[in-house]
């Protein structure tokens, strides 16, 4: 299923050519229009907090819309370990991560395991405020449950798997065949699992991530990630055997008023 979007202004990233079928979903946390001149100190301020509500807002629609797009979109079984990976440094992978999960936990039942796989530049860990001692590289390298490695935060079913210590060739784990047997534990343990992986230009951990899990979701960014890299990508993806399940294009900008855009 394919999901129309809006053109952005001036965007480096046309619609995806339908020879490579990338359904997308819409933009998360798309950046306001800005207000000119403003006529006075106290109502510049009081705009802006609106304008920094209602950027908040629709990043909670998008993630809802995102998840149901994922979760509830396909005839077949759903997918419950989801891999999501930038196509470049700065996507802005891990935030949508976050939000995703967020929205998971808020909208399904069951537990919800937050995965962070990045292990060349994590910061998951500072997102929640927790540790980054004990994780993903220690479940890889010892025994025991998935859920002895996790942390639960935001209180309730949502659960974070930080990287944990990283040693000498941390991310060589990532290639092991000990990942897949891991990751059948993760199944076992929680009912959705998301990992955030890093860029697919770079490395090949989100290759080797995604063969083990249920498919996986692409991040661009606007007016950044070229065409030709989202396609060249794409490609190494499908031949990999990896199943894409989506793309979100991600730091959209409005050449509209957002008021007029909603209305669209």
């Amino acid at each position: 299923m394919e999901i129309e979007l809006p053109k952005p202004a001036d965007a480096a990233i046309p619609k995806p050519n339908p020879s490579i079928a990338i359904p997308l979903t819409p933009a998360l946390a798309p950046t306001a229009s800005p207000t000119l001149a403003p006529p006075s100190t106290g109502k510049w301020e009081a705009q802006r907090v609106g304008a920094r509500s209602t950027v908040e807002q629709i990043a909670f629609e998008e993630s809802h819309r995102l998840i149901q797009h994922i979760f509830s979109a396909h005839n077949q079984e759903p997918p419950r370990v989801i891999v999501f990976a930038g196509i470049d440094h700065g996507n802005g992978c891990s935030r949508i991560c976050v939000r995703t999960v967020e929205a998971l936990q808020e909208n399904l039942r069951g537990t919800v395991c937050l995965v962070e796989a990045n292990f060349r530049s994590p910061s998951l860990h500072q997102v929640f405020g927790t540790p980054n001692h004990y994780g993903l590289t220690d479940a890889l390298l010892g025994e025991g449950p998935m859920k002895a490695f996790a942390t639960s935060v935001r209180k309730g079913n949502l659960y974070l798997i930080s990287c944990g210590s990283l040693v000498v060739n941390s991310h060589g784990l990532l290639n092991s065949e000990r990942l897949a047997s891991r990751f059948d534990d993760l199944r076992n343990e929680f009912d959705y699992v998301v990992v955030d992986a890093p860029p697919l230009s770079r490395y090949s951990d989100a290759i080797a991530l995604g063969r083990v899990a249920d498919g996986l979701v692409l991040v661009l960014e606007a007016n950044a990630t070229r065409r030709e890299a989202a396609v060249r990508i794409s490609e190494h993806l499908r031949a990999s055997q990896i199943r894409i399940l989506g793309a979100v294009l991600n730091k959209r900008t409005f050449p509209i008023p957002e008021s007029l855009y909603r209305l669209l």
